[in-house]
């Protein structure tokens, strides 16, 4: 089992999104006041902590020192049990895993490895998630 590190939430898409303790996550929609929400494959945005260990050594530090990106920054569980068809419950709420990474890849600060090795997906049922909540996996594919 996992846990959640941080929740956040941006008003408009393509910033550095502000951390809060707990978000609203809505079925079919995405996070309340999340500029991602809709009815799309990428409503939300999780992030596992273990990909860091992908970014290459001259890269960590500009990767370590931006913002967040995701909407879940999340630890524990193995990037090899997140993979696409993968039910995650973060605290009340499910996300399924749709797509791991984007079409483009960016190449600086945190969305290096976010646009690599985030997951993304769709909230098949909502409810309020804080950091600190547990992450487990429901059902892989």
């Amino acid at each position: 089992m996992g846990k959640i590190l941080s929740v956040n939430v941006g008003a408009e898409k393509g910033i550095e999104k502000t951390s809060v303790n707990e978000v609203n996550v809505i079925e079919g929609w995405g996070l309340e006041g999340d500029a991602h929400g809709g009815d799309w494959d990428r409503q939300v945005s999780v992030f596992p902590v273990e990909a860091l260990d992908k970014v290459p050594k001259h890269k960590i530090e500009e990767v370590l020192s931006g913002g967040y990106t995701e909407n879940f920054t999340v630890q524990g569980i193995p990037l090899d049990q997140m993979v696409v068809g993968t039910i995650l419950k973060l605290g009340e709420a499910e996300v399924k895993i749709l797509h791991i990474g984007k079409e483009e890849y960016k190449e600086t600060g945190r969305p290096y490895i976010v646009s690599r090795e985030g997951r993304f997906g769709r909230v098949v049922k909502g409810g309020k998630v804080k950091a600190g909540d547990e992450v487990e996996i429901l059902r892989n594919k």
